[in-house]
């Protein structure tokens, strides 16, 4: 009986040695196999939030619950309504999960469509874990774009101003119409000749003073001539 116990004593004590070394294995941070989730993200959306987002515009990844430390390698593939073929590598990239499992990759963008991520990481069972997923974004506005019906600014209303009429304004209407040159006829304020009341009236009465002065010289003549006339 003692020698049917010894054996079974010693399979007992290698299975709690096993059973010890397991717990050390872990903790040594060696990779323990698909532990984890990946999710797709709107790139509103807290990195904090477990839940998945199949339809985005601007997105990341996040993973949640892997092994401390473990490398991940991912990449998308076109699936359908894009314009590239199916299967065709749009995105890839490299990353380093934290001592708690987790990480994000910066926010990306990609033409609307559907998608499909691939994520393969150290330690994996099996296939990579995979996410199908849709881009859905607003059309882009193009800028200096006007809405029809605005008024764009710096222009003007047509009528708002009165049109000015051709030749209402005279060339040099500012001169005064008298401000001829000194010396010429009509001229009021300067050089010999040129008085309102001498032209036009000055010959005929030069003529009549010189009448007057031969008719006095004259009469002069008759009167002395009368007088030695008589004294003879």
């Amino acid at each position: 009986m003692r020698r049917s116990l010894l054996p079974a004593g010693a399979l007992v004590a290698a299975l709690a040695g096993s059973l010890l070394l397991a717990p050390a294995a872990s903790a040594s941070g060696k990779p323990q196999g698909d532990n984890g989730t990946v999710k797709i993200h709107d790139s509103k959306t807290g990195e904090e939030l477990r839940k998945n987002e199949p339809k985005v515009c601007s997105f990341y990844l996040d993973a949640f619950g892997f092994d401390a430390g473990q490398k991940v390698n991912w990449h998308i593939e076109a699936w359908a309504n894009n314009e590239q073929d199916k299967g065709t590598t749009v995105k890839t990239g490299l990353i380093t999960l934290d001592a708690d499992g987790h990480e994000r990759t910066e926010d990306m963008t990609l033409p609307n469509g559907q998608y499909k991520l691939f994520w393969n990481f150290e330690g994996e069972n099996g296939r990579a874990k995979q996410k199908v997923f849709k881009t859905d974004c607003p059309p882009a506005e193009t800028p200096g774009t006007e809405t029809p019906g605005t008024e764009t600014p710096g222009t003007e209303t047509p009528g708002t101003e009165t049109p000015e009429t051709p030749g209402s304004e005279t060339p040099g209407a500012s001169e005064s119409p008298s401000a001829t040159a000194p010396g010429e006829p009509g001229d009021t304020t300067g050089g010999t000749g040129g008085d309102l009341a001498e032209t036009g009236s000055s010959a005929p009465v030069g003529i009549m003073a010189a009448v007057a002065v031969a008719l006095a010289g004259a009469g002069a003549f008759m009167v002395t001539r009368r007088r030695k006339a008589q004294q003879h």
